[in-house]
């Protein structure tokens, strides 16, 4: 008898081979027209009078656009490539075929429109990466003594047993705590608080899902009041600044009441559309503040910092310079060390970096102007050019990062405000910069979503409806502020 021994053949997860099919699909667009653009003659562009530099921006805009959009790679990464690319395509220490050309009589000439190189570098010490950084210290410090997760249960004690007073103290707490931390740490903790309740009450019972659709819908909302509450509107700023003296204060006076509204809209739809069959739940809530001299130093940075945002008239320093203080009390003190450092989101530091070197590059080789100007804008009213903007905002952060978003849109919406006589360019950024905040149709639109998804207690069809709902609501409020204003 004789054994037959069958070869052993590797099993293919198919899935696997698909997903490794679809990135590299993407990957071919995304660099693919990018190059083809760039293998064009400069002179058959439907721009007048291109320059060679701006050819080149115009390309490595295109590949940042789709790398946003498609994702075959981190967006942090999108955003080194970009920097990377335009240093060495668009810097005067860039390399030589890029800098020189011949110009057919055997000798080099340099290249007109290069940007210095320091120019590029400039995106990451930019003032709106020292302001994430003082953001995220106060976050990180927060959490590390307790004070986000026991300023929270104290906060949310006088609400009582009713569903719906809870809430509304879960979305009011949720909200003011994304206008100074991340989003995404402020839904994890508020989710964390909600975690006995949601594995005590029954998942048929569908006032659930209106608790843990409240807090990304909060989060998401919250972060428009403030500067620091999301990153399009410290992008915003940066093109501000120029102009205006928006400071911390100025910001939260446009922004808080905007905020306010749609929160108690969204607490009154989430209600009606998934209301609760008892009249009663009990939250767990427990934990004490913490009483060494670490803890409060933090207390008193936190409470001081906030203060010093808000009265920038008061004392001089610029929302800017304020946020470096936390960080500097922090680490002298070792409340935030070496492990801590670790833990600031650089990844969103880095995606910040690369849409200002975007923006720092598109206003120095005057691409910028270009694109604005390719189509006449002076006989469109400036309502309806600043409707077709938030509109193409909003839709474009329903599917990519707001973030990503912001950065694509906000250096050409500056263009398009400036070349206008009759359109405010703060008005402009200010509209884009909520449009971009108000995405979140989707579960992969923002990482509240995602986080509030990942429960198992709704359904992506849920977030859809109740997103898409906010979002028009959010747009037709800002609609209504912009007649006002304008």
């Amino acid at each position: 008898m004789t054994n037959i021994t069958e070869d052993k053949v590797p099993v293919v997860d198919d899935n696997a081979s698909h997903l490794l099919m679809i990135r590299l699909v993407k990957l071919l667009i995304a660099f693919g027209i990018p190059l083809f653009l760039l293998s064009v003659p400069t002179s058959q562009l439907p721009f007048d009078d291109l320059s060679i530099i701006q050819h080149r921006l115009l390309a490595i805009f295109i590949l940042a656009a789709l790398l946003w959009i498609l994702e075959p790679v981190p967006v942090f990464a999108t955003s080194i490539l970009i920097i990377t690319l335009e240093l060495v395509m668009l810097s005067d220490q860039g390399l030589y075929s890029f800098r020189f050309f011949n110009d057919g009589l055997n000798q080099t000439s340099n290249i007109e429109g290069l940007m210095h190189y320091n120019d590029i570098f400039a995106a990451f010490s930019s003032p709106i990466i020292v302001l994430f950084l003082g953001g995220f210290s106060l976050a990180i410090a927060a959490n590390k003594y307790a004070l986000d997760t026991n300023l929270a249960n104290v906060l949310l004690k006088p609400f009582g047993t009713k569903p719906a007073a809870i809430m509304l103290g879960l979305m009011m707490i949720t909200a003011m705590f994304s206008m100074f931390m991340s989003n995404t740490a402020t839904t994890v903790m508020m989710l964390s608080l909600l975690g006995p309740i949601l594995m005590s009450v029954p998942k048929e019972e569908k006032g659930i899902k209106a608790l843990v659709l409240s807090v990304p819908i909060s989060a998401n909302l919250g972060g428009i009041a403030t500067p620091i509450g999301t990153p399009p509107n410290a992008i915003a700023l940066q093109y501000l600044d120029s102009l205006y003296n928006v400071s911390f204060l100025d910001w939260m006076i446009i922004g808080l009441p905007f905020v306010v509204v749609l929160l108690a809209f969204a607490w009154w739809l989430l209600q009606k559309l998934f209301p609760f069959s008892g009249d009663r739940l009990q939250l767990q809530l427990g934990g004490d503040f913490q009483r060494s001299w670490q803890a409060i130093v933090v207390y008193m940075t936190f409470a001081l910092t906030i203060i010093l945002w808000m009265s920038t008239g008061l004392h001089g320093m610029n929302t800017y310079v304020v946020a470096i203080v936390p960080l500097a009390v922090f680490t002298l003190t070792g409340i935030i060390g070496k492990e801590e450092l670790k833990l600031i989101n650089w990844d969103v530091l880095w995606l910040v970096a690369g849409g200002i070197a975007i923006g720092i590059a598109l206003d120095k080789t005057g691409l910028a102007a270009v694109m604005a100007n390719a189509i006449d804008y002076s006989v469109l009213p400036a309502l309806l050019v600043i409707l077709v903007m938030s509109f193409v905002c909003w839709l474009m952060a329903n599917f990519i990062s707001n973030t990503a978003t912001a950065n694509l849109l906000m250096p050409i919406a500056a263009a398009v405000a400036t070349s206008m006589d009759d359109l405010s360019l703060l008005v402009m950024l200010v509209v884009v910069a909520c449009s971009a905040s108000l995405g979140m149709i989707l579960p992969v639109s923002t990482p509240p979503n995602s986080l509030a998804y990942a429960t198992g207690l709704v359904a992506s069809k849920d977030m859809a409806r109740v997103g898409l709902i906010m979002g028009l609501a959010g747009l037709a409020l800002v609609y209504v502020a912009i007649l006002v204003l304008l």
